[in-house]
């Protein structure tokens, strides 16, 4: 048997300072920001109330203010006049009436309450459909019980409360099509002090065909509009946590049990009764056979005493049992009935061995007449040492003349969740969803809340039984634990829905009603805060209509006026059908502790592109269904169906207009998103994108948006997974142009033309600001874990495990847009397949051999698809301090740990770098650059064959500073090089850059380049652009070498040659083809890409030989072989380059060739370059080093878990205990590993104590057997606060039980916390 558990330690203190004021410097990693605190400190809000003439005042008033306002408004009912005496009777008379009538019978007084204030009126207003109450100025009404009406309006300085009993049975319902609060209106249920106690509920009526319709809100609605106040504070409930503990599916480790035998005799089922699994399944034959009954008795009485013993007799079983086989059944398992056992007499018995008749339950039915009138049963409950309860059932019967028997072992009624944290709220009957931790998001399942007296503050019981695995555990250094959100809160909003869908509401996309209500909040509020409340059934396909909608709202918080910011905190939003929370061109709100939960469309949703400041704080996010309101929310039907806004008869593409719908869809970078989970979309995770201008509502606001230059706010601690497309998406924008006849597609559709270049200030002329990914965790993504285009983009402190490609860095765009950035990765852990086997089901497609032990398992596209951690698409990148582990290949499945983009026509360059890289023994790839064949398709693109990157230290071939690139790539490489052929490729020293052709009149032509050295062996490039007025090439080279270009065609026109990554004094010599008598103009300049300027213009003159060409490399000369056809040019770097840039510092250097050519015929003068003339002996300009020897120090990441709680520190242990099965299986050591230090043992009891505060193993011993000498040790040789990890190897002797009494409770873990 092998564990492997991760064991909290200790709270890590904070991190660094923040990043430099300097900038961003390309190719340094900036400063990490500290980690954030473990919580938000909660804003100080009381609960308020404004007068109409205040409306445009943005405050929150506190205690002080409610008692000074009580206190005006008293002053203002005495009566002026000159009697004085008479003035203070009658206020005194009057504040007694208001004491005595307006406050709650039965409840002790609380300011902070607002149904206890004075003056308030016990208001029952019945029910009544047809009713429209207006709420105005001087009501101030106190809802004392249920009520329909049709609908209120509350302003003017009224004021509705609902009113709250102290033992929290007060509980109201109010029924209506809309609640409108508005020009000094309020709206309150509980306060931020004076929690709700009871239960609230509003339900908002209508159809969407039926009743008013208003411009601002539409139908169905809470609305708050300019001076309105809405305050809800429900009970407190702990918002969402993590398992502690893996849920099988059916809640049993092995899995629930049913099966029907189809066989004669006494059917026999043996149940472990640690853990409920079905050891033996049996039958014998007793009817015919007395033989059968001497094995069944040798079989009972070879079993260990507590086994459970299942028996159901299917047809018949009496004829030859024998007595002494009744009478073992009799003395094992208590049975008091199969004594008297008769033919075709149906008998069921669930029993333990040694247990006696107490713990035997049977019974029996006679045959008669074909049947036996009904089933025999029996039925006993068990509890694992886990803590499960289990049943074991069997049945026999005899129905309609056929003989049946079935067994079951299930989950009794209500099974144990063991939670992360402590848990605040939660009551029986309370409604939760347990995560999907597999790939597919539908396998997130409800459950409801069972009372359970004996369940500690991190444990609750549930009903029902799970369908799916979710794992509760760090698997391979991964945090996988499933989230479980609490969907049930006491206040209550809801629509009211029909039993389908109708009218125009997308029936073709949705059977159910999604017509539900909404809650949307205009500018210039007075005042806005949601705490603890539920939200379920709101929502409308109805843009807009959303189920918290903060619209067009500007600055919530500090910097709009508000002394107490809006937030919304603790919300659960749930079985909703638009959205969750909509921020609308909005600012400075904080969403905070927010579940969303079973919706259509972007969940939480920065919308126009403008939003900023707004802050998501351990939000959790998780089936995420595509709608119909925007391109993005599409999905494949709804994309190429829907055609209202295209232009003419444009069929959208699903792949590349829509789908992209997303838990988190963040529209502007300068937002901060912390602890949040993305727990399974149709698509992605959390989306960044970058809209080119200010859209929608929010168009023409602002001047000018600058989404794609602004930095990243706060991203930290989040994770992602069981998204379909990818977990996190940096890349793209939304087209922000209506659809016309140059552009067909739909407005807002997903664009290709944003690229993320974050810079100080957003100005493109000052320092680039790296954005920081920090403590990234992804898991089970079915395309990507990541997938990032950009730059500078740092990720650090992440983890990724079971996606399809864990990371993938792209850069900001192709030379010559892209200014040169970088992506760097550091101090991380890629896993290829964890120990997450997953479940079939819940929309699960794959399911196949994979893993490190060749077991089936949920894949993330099929059994083909190459599986990679890091892959490469174009560069800069650069990857340092990693580790990789557990990349294992199938007989039909290419599997590694570093890859590349598949089919790819796109750039790569040598400035790609790997250091500082660990990869475990369970890594059969560590590299692997394709194979003709599914998937790789042709393996002819030119990125394809372009494919390179630089091992910095040989961590990751063995050979310091060389370069890997293809193994059919002869031009980088020399006669040194060594081939991998697993890899497919080569790795080789040298000096390597890469040269950017532009080509124009024709466009598409194919390019063949070779070099001088190998001939034979040339590459043929298609180009990039196929559709575009001019063509671009950009291979790698190897530097100091000559190459000769040819074509497929005549020769271009027009030809750019950039010097791209190369360094002052590098040089390559190249050689063009061209029609013999041509003429040609030859200038070099440096271009600058920012202004689209040249400067620094010289002609080329002519030399008259190659020699003299040669032999001055840095002057501006070309020799033109007429005979040959061949233009000769020396290509070399003037200045020099800084950081990732592509270019110098002064600019681009790049020659301009100008062609007059005479002919028409097909430039290709590959004889003439293989000629000895230009053919020269292959060698290498610099020396392959010798192979690295000894471990790689410092290699690898320094932490072995990433967890979404960083305060904690983990401890990874594995214990791996042989019996004999095990070592027979060919394993050969048992061992104990703390930290990756493995301490192996033999034929006995092994134990190693580690300080749960340090982490340090504090000893290791071991013990012949449990004896005296271990009980003492146990009981007086372990130090307190240490954590205890024992085993032992095949056979173990001596008193097991005394020492089990010294060990105490299982499972639980000592820790402590140090200053």
């Amino acid at each position: 048997m092998q564990e492997e558990r991760h064991l909290s330690r200790t709270p890590t203190p904070n991190g660094r300072p923040c990043r430099s004021p300097s900038g961003y410097v390309a190719g340094r990693v900036m400063p990490a920001r500290p980690p954030p605190s473990p919580g938000v400190t909660s804003h100080s809000v009381q609960w308020s109330s404004s007068k109409a003439e205040n409306q445009a005042t943005f405050i929150t008033r506190g205690n002080e203010q409610w008692r000074e306002t009580e206190a005006a408004r008293k002053r203002r009912r005495k009566v002026k006049n000159s009697l004085v005496c008479v003035s203070i009777c009658l206020g005194l008379f009057f504040i007694v009436l208001a004491v005595v009538f307006g406050t709650n019978p039965g409840s002790e007084r609380d300011e902070n309450c607002p149904d206890h204030q004075l003056g308030f009126t016990n208001w029952d207003p019945g029910h009544n459909e047809l009713k429209r109450v207006v709420i105005g100025k001087g009501d101030r009404f106190r809802l004392v019980s249920s009520a329909t009406l049709h609908s209120i309006i509350i302003q003017q300085g009224g004021v509705l409360v609902f009113a709250d009993s102290a033992d929290g049975s007060k509980n109201i319902s109010l029924k209506c099509s809309y609640i409108l609060v508005r020009d000094g209106g309020e709206l309150h249920i509980g306060a931020e002090k004076c929690r709700y106690k009871s239960r609230a509920t509003i339900t908002l009526r209508g159809r969407s065909n039926e009743g008013e319709w208003s411009p601002s809100f539409g139908r169905k609605f809470l609305g708050v509009d300019s001076g309105g106040t809405l305050e809800l504070h429900g009970a407190l409930k702990t918002s969402w946590t993590l398992l502690a503990k893996t849920l099988p599916p059916s809640g049993l480790e092995f899995g629930s049990y049913i099966e029907r035998p189809v066989t004669r005799g006494l059917n026999v089922r043996v149940v472990d009764q640690d853990t409920g699994q079905v050891l033996l399944a049996d039958r014998f034959d007793t009817h015919d056979f007395a033989n059968e009954s001497k094995r069944l008795q040798k079989l009972l009485q070879s079993q260990d005493v507590g086994r459970i013993i299942a028996i159901a007799v299917r047809d018949s079983a009496a004829k030859n049992l024998l007595q002494l086989t009744k009478d073992t059944i009799q003395e094992l398992l208590g049975s008091g009935l199969v004594q008297d056992l008769s033919y075709r007499q149906a008998w069921a018995l669930v029993g333990v061995i040694g247990a006696g008749n107490m713990s035997c339950d049977e019974s029996v039915r006679d045959y008669e007449n074909h049947d036996t009138g009904g089933k025999a049963k029996a039925r006993k409950e068990f509890v694992t040492v886990d803590g499960v309860r289990f049943a074991v059932s069997a049945s026999s019967q005899w129905k309609k003349g056929i003989p049946q028997a079935e067994f079951q072992v299930n989950v009794s009624e209500g099974f144990v969740l063991e939670l992360l944290d402590e848990v605040q709220g939660w009551e029986m009957g309370d409604r939760l969803v347990v995560a999907s931790t597999d790939y597919s998001m539908h396998q997130a399942e409800e459950f409801i809340v069972l009372r359970c007296p004996e369940c500690t503050s991190r444990q609750i019981m549930v009903t029902g039984k799970a369908q799916f695995l979710h794992v509760g555990e760090i698997m391979d250094g991964i945090d996988m634990r499933a989230e479980v959100g609490m969907l049930t809160r006491n206040i209550v909003i809801e629509g009211e829905m029909e039993d389908s869908c109708y009218g125009d509401n997308w029936c073709q996309f949705f059977k159910h009603d999604t017509f539900g209500g909404h809650l949307k909040i205009l500018k210039n509020f007075t005042s806005v805060h949601l705490s603890n409340v539920e939200l379920v059934h709101m929502g409308q396909q109805v843009m807009g209509s959303y189920p918290v909608h903060f619209h067009l709202c500007g600055d919530v918080d500090k910097l709009g006026g508000y002394s107490s910011p809006t937030y919304v905190d603790s919300i659960a939003i749930h079985h909703c059908f638009s959205r969750c929370v909509t921020i609308h061109a909005t600012n400075g709100l904080l969403v905070r502790d927010t579940v969303g939960y079973d919706t259509l469309g972007h969940c939480f949703f920065l919308e126009d592109g403008i939003e900023e400041r707004n802050v998501l704080f351990h939000n959790l996010g998780l089936v995420t269904k595509p709608g119909t309101l925007l391109p993005t929310d599409r999905n494949d039907a709804m994309c190429s169906s829907i055609l209202n806004n295209v232009y003419g008869n444009y069929i959208p593409v699903p792949a590349t207009d829509c789908k992209a719908v997303s838990t988190f869809w963040v529209a502007n970078p300068n937002n901060h998103l912390i602890n949040n989970a993305a727990a399974g979309s149709q698509d992605t995770g959390i989306w960044y994108l970058f809209h080119k201008g200010p859209t929608g509502e929010s168009h023409g606001l602002l001047i000018e948006t600058k989404a794609e230059l602004t930095p990243l706010g706060t991203f930290y601690n989040n994770r992602v997974h069981s998204n379909f497309k990818a977990g996190l998406f940096i890349d793209k924008g939304v087209k922000v142009s209506n659809a016309s006849a140059d552009d067909p597609r739909e407005y807002l559709c997903l664009d290709n033309s944003a690229r993320f270049r974050p810079h100080q200030d957003a100005d493109p002329q000052k320092p680039r600001i790296a954005a920081l990914i920090d403590r990234l965790i992804a898991f089970k993504n079915n395309d990507h874990g990541a997938w990032v285009r950009g730059g500078d983009i740092v990720f650090q402190n992440s983890g990724f495990s079971d996606n399809g490609i864990g990371l993938s860095f792209a850069s900001d765009g192709s030379f010559p847009k892209d200014e040169g950035s970088s992506q760097v990765i550091s101090e991380s852990l890629f896993v290829g397949e964890s120990g997450n086997y997953g479940s079939q089901g819940g929309q699960n497609k794959y399911w196949g051999v994979g893993g490190v032990e060749g077991k089936n398992r949920t894949l993330p596209r099929d059994k083909t698809f190459p599986i990679r951690g890091f892959q490469i698409y174009d560069g800069p990148i650069h990857v340092t301090k990693t580790t990789f582990q557990n990349y294992v290949a199938t007989p039909v499945r290419f599997t590694s740990a570093i890859g590349f983009f598949l089919k790819n026509p796109w750039q790569l360059t040598p400035k790609n770098s790997f250091s500082l890289l660990k990869f475990d023994t369970k890594v059969a790839l560590r590299v692997f650059f394709g194979k003709p064949g599914p998937w790789f398709e042709g393996y002819d693109f030119d990125g394809d064959k372009n494919e390179i990157f630089h091992d910095v230290d040989g961590s990751v071939t063995g050979y310091k500073d060389t370069y890997v690139s293809r193994m059919d790539n002869f031009l980088v490489q020399h006669p040194g090089c060594k081939n991998v052929t697993s890899w497919f490729g080569s790795v080789c020293s040298g000096k390597y850059a890469q040269v950017y052709i532009q080509t124009r009149r024709p466009q598409n032509l194919t390019m063949t380049i070779v070099r001088d050295e190998y001939p034979k062996y040339p590459m043929r490039l298609r180009g990039i652009n196929q559709r575009a007025d001019f063509q671009q090439y950009q291979p790698v080279v190897m530097l100091e070498k000559g190459y000769t270009i040819h074509w497929n065609g005549r020769a271009p026109e027009e030809t750019f040659l950039y010097l791209i990554n190369f360094n002052k004094g590098d040089w390559i010599r190249v050689g063009l083809c061209y029609p013999k008598g041509s003429d040609f103009q030859i200038m070099a300049d440096i271009y600058q890409r920012q202004n689209s300027t040249a400067h620094s213009v010289e002609d080329f003159q002519k030399v008259a030989s190659l020699e003299e060409l040669q032999n001055k490399p840095g002057q501006r000369k070309y020799y033109f072989d007429n005979g040959a056809g061949l233009l000769f040019l020396m290509l070399q770097a003037r200045h020099d380059r800084e950081g990732h840039s592509y270019c110098s510092t002064q600019g681009c250097e790049r020659v301009k060739v100008a062609a007059v050519m005479t002919t028409q015929g097909v430039s290709n003068c590959m004889p003439a370059a293989a000629d000895p003339t230009y053919s020269v002996t292959p060698k290498a300009t610099v020396a392959m080093p010798p192979p690295s020897s000894g471990k790689c120090e410092g290699c690898g990441a320094s932490r072995l878990a990433f967890t979404s709680d960083p305060y904690q520190t983990y401890l990874r242990v594995q214990i791996q205990s042989l019996g004999k099965t095990g070592t027979q299986q060919g394993q050969e050591t048992s061992f104990i590993s703390v930290n990756g230090t493995r301490f192996s043992f033999g034929d006995k009891f092994y134990m190693v104590t580690v300080d749960a505060c340090s982490g340090m193993v504090t000893q290791n011993v071991s013990f012949a057997k449990a004896d005296a000498v271990m009980a003492n040790y146990l009981e007086n040789g372990i130090s307190a606060r240490s954590i205890v990890l024992l085993g032992s190897k095949d056979t173990i002797g001596g008193d097991v039980d005394a020492i089990s009494k010294k060990t105490g409770p299982t499972g639980h873990c000592q820790t402590c916390t140090t200053s």
